[in-house]
């Protein structure tokens, strides 16, 4: 499975600093310690998905110079531009399609194999395809070498599924298309389920979709963000993001969606963890604002927001906005206080510089900031990090806005 992921994927930037390296000469303690901080405290709840979760090997799927980072709920690289998920966001992922033991599963982007094994033991068979040719390869070799005997791989444009194979009960898509591939709308049966994420390059939601009556019902689960869906996907792709004129979307906050649980979230923040749209007639800008809360140092209290930018074209970033803090104070570790942190990659997704604006510390009322945070000249993509960052206290925060500055 790919996401993000270049979020998540985008890499490391979903822990407030670099973690430390974890021994794996007893990697199930691990997983099961990942699972129950990470993906049971997070809301999953499927007593065979938790269990598949627990017994998987990630470390297998990732390159040895990664396999220390492994039971973080992180995106980790796997080469070729591409990442590893978070696990969390396969646990909820495999979790919405409610997977059933004669279950014929379909998933688009392979990328190291890590969503096809988990996905093993809790249906009949899984269909997986990766474009990257040399990704399917390792991933193949991987699958083959672990013992995954329902798991069937192949080379190929997601875009068009796998007409063969097909129907499929389930359908994962880990790569987002700007609208769902008509193709995969058709090798679904009627009745089956698929999750993908659909939208705009970097303002993206996940959907979990019925069949019915040879229609798509959608239900938004929440705001996301994954690698795009290349190939045909791609050449259909009307709106496209403009890196010479890099922006925020909602940084007000007054566009939210209903997640699953018909709680609000605000469209085009991603990953967030114990984050509250909260409605005030004293916000700074409009009627809403998001507040952080967190009583347990070092736990991820976070959202993300990814976008475009082209270094060669923009030499600073301009972010002006409002901050509130209550009782603000370190987590577990010394680093670990709230900023507004911007992390820039180049064209490959590897990290090209950091940026952060901060720390906010103890209490104060409303007050507006701003910044002037230098671009690298080979920053191609970036992720701006808002939250407590594994301090503890409750931040505030209203009306981002961003704008870059001409070389």
């Amino acid at each position: 499975m790919r996401t993000y992921l270049f979020l998540f994927v985008a890499a490391l930037v979903l822990l407030p600093q670099a973690p430390a390296a974890q021994p794996l000469r007893d990697w199930r303690k691990l997983a099961g310690r990942m699972v129950d901080e990470e993906i049971v405290a997070a809301g999953v709840i499927n007593e065979r998905v938790i269990r598949a979760m627990r017994e998987t090997p990630r470390h297998e799927f990732v390159p040895a110079n990664q396999r220390q980072f492994a039971y973080y709920d992180m995106a980790l690289p796997i080469g070729n531009g591409q990442t590893i998920s978070p696990p969390f966001i396969v646990a909820s992922m495999t979790e919405a399609i409610d997977p059933k033991p004669g279950d014929r599963v379909l998933e688009i982007g392979t990328g190291s194999g890590y969503q096809a094994a988990v996905l093993s033991p809790l249906v009949r068979n899984v269909y997986t395809i990766e474009i990257v040719e040399p990704l399917a390869k390792r991933a193949t070799r991987t699958l083959k070498r672990l013992d995954y005997k329902n798991v069937h791989t192949r080379a190929g444009d997601g875009y068009q599924g796998w007409a063969k194979a097909a129907p499929f009960d389930k359908i994962i898509v880990t790569c987002s298309p700007e609208k769902v591939p008509q193709p995969l709308v058709d090798q679904l049966r009627d009745g089956g389920l698929m999750v993908i994420p659909v939208g705009e390059r970097y303002q993206q939601t996940l959907y979990l979709m019925r069949k019915t009556d040879g229609k798509l019902k959608s239900e938004a689960l929440r705001a996301t963000l994954f690698v795009p869906m290349t190939g045909e996907a791609e050449s259909k792709r009307v709106v496209k993001p403009d890196p010479k004129n890099p922006q925020l979307t909602n940084g007000d906050f007054e566009d939210a969606i209903n997640n699953k649980d018909g709680k609000k979230q605000p469209h085009g923040w991603h990953y967030q963890r114990q984050m509250t749209l909260k409605a005030s007639s004293t916000a700074p800008q409009g009627q809403q604002y998001v507040a952080f809360q967190n009583d347990e140092p070092g736990r991820g209290c976070h959202a993300l927001q990814g976008f475009a930018i082209d270094g060669r074209e923009v030499s600073q970033l301009q972010l002006v906005f409002w901050v509130r803090a209550n009782d603000i104070r370190p987590g577990a570790q010394k680093e670990e206080w709230p900023r507004i942190v911007v992390t820039f990659y180049d064209d490959r997704r590897a990290t090209v510089g950091e940026e952060s604006v901060g720390p906010f510390v103890g209490s104060f009322d409303w007050r507006e900031e701003s910044a002037q945070l230098p671009v690298p000249l080979r920053a191609r993509e970036a992720i701006l990090r808002i939250g407590l960052l594994g301090s503890v206290g409750e931040l505030s925060l209203d009306d981002l806005r961003m704008r870059g500055s001409d070389r």
